[in-house]
């Protein structure tokens, strides 16, 4: 992910926005952003539906293909989930011409979502020089928080 979309710069500024999902509709343009960049997302059907670099926000839906027994959605989706929401957040903190890597995260699963959409609410924790930190709550359709993913992205200049 080494280029913004136009007209959004770094922020490095955590979002003074409540901790919930705005409830926007699917931004087209982001979402295309994100499955050009890291082509998983559009596997993944992870649609954008806000993002700067104080606060991103986007959704994957369950599917019965995405499950785990019990018809649970798995654990492994959430974080891939939550990871390439994170990225984009990092990346829209990035200085001119680096690009970022994930090399840490860690997730704690809070409950099952047998139905419906995950939304992905993630912000900057600390935009740094060589680093960044990234959280993202992960909520289900009735707002009920599923996870919590917090991750390190490295800075990598060209």
């Amino acid at each position: 992910m080494a280029t913004r979309p136009t007209g959004l710069g770094r922020v490095g500024a955590v979002s003074s926005r409540s901790e919930g999902v705005s409830g926007a509709g699917p931004d087209q343009t982001l979402t295309e952003f994100a499955h050009a960049q890291m082509p998983f997302t559009g596997e993944l059907g992870l649609t954008v539906t806000a993002g700067d670099g104080g606060r991103v926000e986007a959704s994957g839906a369950w599917t019965a293909e995405r499950c785990t027994g019990g018809g649970v959605l798995h654990g492994g989706y959430l974080m891939a989930l939550a990871d390439s929401v994170g990225a984009m957040c990092a990346v829209f903190n990035l200085p001119e011409g680096a690009t970022t890597s994930t090399i840490e995260s860690k997730t704690n699963f809070l409950r099952a979502v047998r139905s419906g959409y995950v939304n992905a609410v993630t912000k900057p924790l600390h935009a740094g020089r060589t680093t960044i930190v990234i959280d993202t709550d992960l909520f289900d359709d009735d707002g009920k928080r599923v996870a919590r993913v917090t991750q390190t992205q490295a800075v990598l200049r060209g």
